[in-house]
């Protein structure tokens, strides 16, 4: 038990490489034991060894059948190795051994909806929404984004979590003063940097921040801190040339921090938050005198060692401030950059896409899990007043894709008429984008990075923005494009809009027309324009 404890103290620190060591020397003690390869399968998982860690964990569930917190673990896993519904049973069996368990009923409940598998939706969501208010549970914060909550029922539970997290962190000791250099480091927490979200968002910023810095010597200093491993991409490359990359996958939580202390950034961005993936335990540590929540976590983080949340007025109006834990800054402009520089290729035929030959394409290319039967419902009303149209989605992990076409059919709508795109690599999808009429959003989590891709693409979006940042992400895109009307404010005012667009067909050219015009004049596309406002708010943050 003392290595076991141990390998839990190494994996909490960040250390997989320790933990594993630990786990193996407690299994050479006493060969499966269920706590230690439950601790060797943590280990593999964090160190990319996804099919081993699996291996580890199936074992040691299999050696403690009746172990809620090991049938959790293993759903983990088995979500990143692609065994979807193997792992919706895994996380089943740990709520139905520990059901009064809200952390356990969080996790089933998150899984369910990527799985558009809605059986007890209403009394998972319940059980963790209470447990929340009463402030029994340490849910994750990102799942609770998908629930119909308040700014403010949000912000208790990332307190909840910042809480716990802060007890078992031990921060820096104070960073030296500085002397005045003139320049003033920047630096970015991700494991986005490549050919993900975040790096997509964010590439062409760092491009125009590096061509003004170029013009302005010594203005900033941009590092990025990469959690993720250099995975080949075009991305990859071109952060790396608009920025000092600095590797540090793998590495522990105080060994990052320790980095990001010794290249004297002043200002620190954490480019994940609560969203997976990430390292809060490095934020917790304090590597930086002034540290920010911006662009990838569309909440608060509830935490004390944050200090600014970057936003715009739109999507984090006055009315949502008390919901924040941090210092509200706001841009000029739409708080979300992208990718300017990324060229369209032409569409393939609408065959070779699934689509039939005629008819409206509407679409929502938003995760599975913010696809709930509010959201879906709605646009399966517009579906049924708009005579030879097709709703596109994204396909779903496990069977995803079945579920939304049962649903379809039990409103009325046949089922081939919702059609399912692979995911595709960037260049593909955008070029696949062409094809789509009109974006449906979805409540009570929004498009985010494609609702600005479906804009850049030539696709308008139509949105209802709603009472928290996750929900005005969309509204705020289009607010800063010029084009509000696609802004709505009621269900029935939703689906009137898409039906009205869907049955005249020259009122949907005006709408693309008006869109490829405010792209081009707006300022939500000017990564240099966005550059000048990011570098005068780091300014401000650091005054």
């Amino acid at each position: 038990m003392a290595w076991i404890m141990l390998g839990e103290a190494e994996l909490d620190a960040g250390d997989a490489r320790a933990g594993e060591a630990a786990a193996r020397r407690a299994l050479a003690l006493q060969p499966g034991h269920p706590e230690a390869l439950a601790r060797l399968g943590r280990a593999q998982w964090m160190q990319q060894q996804r099919r081993e860690a699996a291996d580890s964990l199936r074992a040691a569930a299999a050696n403690a059948p009746h172990h809620p917190g090991i049938a959790v673990w293993l759903g983990h896993v088995l979500e990143d190795i692609g065994a979807a519904e193997e792992a919706a049973d895994a996380y089943a069996r740990a709520h139905a051994l520990a059901p009064d368990e809200p952390q356990i009923a969080a996790y089933l409940l998150a899984w369910r909806r990527k799985l558009c598998d809605w059986r007890d939706l209403d009394a998972l969501a319940r059980q963790v929404r209470d447990a929340v208010a009463q402030g029994r549970a340490m849910v994750e914060p990102f799942a609770f984004l998908s629930e119909d909550s308040s700014a403010a029922e949000q912000l208790r539970c990332a307190r909840l979590r910042a809480t716990a997290l802060a007890r078992a962190v031990r921060p820096l000791p104070p960073a030296p003063t500085r002397g005045d250099t003139g320049a003033v480091g920047v630096g970015f927490l991700s494991n986005g940097f490549g050919a993900h979200p975040t790096g997509l968002l964010t590439v062409a910023l760092f491009e125009a921040l590096h061509a003004e810095t170029t013009r302005t010597p010594h203005a900033l200093e941009t590092h990025l801190f990469a959690l993720n491993r250099d995975d080949g991409s075009l991305v990859r490359q071109r952060l790396q040339a608009a920025t000092r990359l600095h590797d540090v996958a793998g590495l522990p939580h105080a060994q990052v921090a320790q980095r990001i202390r010794a290249a004297g950034i002043d200002v620190l961005f954490d480019l994940r938050g609560w969203g997976g993936g990430g390292a809060p335990e490095v934020l917790a540590m304090r590597p930086a005198p002034v540290q920010v929540n911006w662009l990838a976590y569309p909440g608060t983080s509830g935490a004390p060692w944050i200090d600014h949340v970057l936003a715009d007025a739109f999507v984090l109006p006055d009315v949502l401030a008390a919901g924040f834990s941090e210092r509200v800054l706001r841009l000029p402009r739409c708080f979300q950059p992208t990718d300017t520089a990324r060229a369209i290729p032409p569409p393939p035929s609408r065959a070779a896409c699934g689509l039939p030959d005629t008819g409206v394409v509407f679409c929502c290319f938003n995760n599975s899990y913010k696809l709930n039967p509010h959201s879906m419902a709605r646009a399966l009303a517009v579906l049924r007043a708009v005579p030879g149209s097709v709703l596109w989605l994204l396909s779903g992990p496990g069977r995803a894709d079945a579920r939304l076409q049962a649903f379809a059919q039990a409103q009325g709508v046949a089922p081939e008429r919702l059609v399912f795109m692979a995911k595709q690599p960037h260049a593909e999808y955008l070029a696949r984008l062409q094809h789509a009429d009109l974006f449906l959003d979805t409540e009570p989590y929004n498009a985010h990075t494609t609702a600005s891709d479906a804009l850049w693409a030539g696709c308008p979006v139509l949105t209802r923005p709603g009472e928290t940042f996750a929900a005005r992400v969309a509204g705020s895109l289009n607010h800063h494009l010029g084009m509000p009307s696609m802004n709505v404010d009621s269900d029935a005012a939703f689906v009137a809009r898409a039906v009205e667009l869907g049955r005249d067909p020259q009122a949907l050219a005006a709408l693309r027309a008006e869109l490829a015009q405010c792209r081009r004049d707006s300022g939500l596309f000017d990564m240099g324009g966005f550059a000048r406002d990011f570098a005068a708010a780091i300014r401000t943050m650091l005054a």
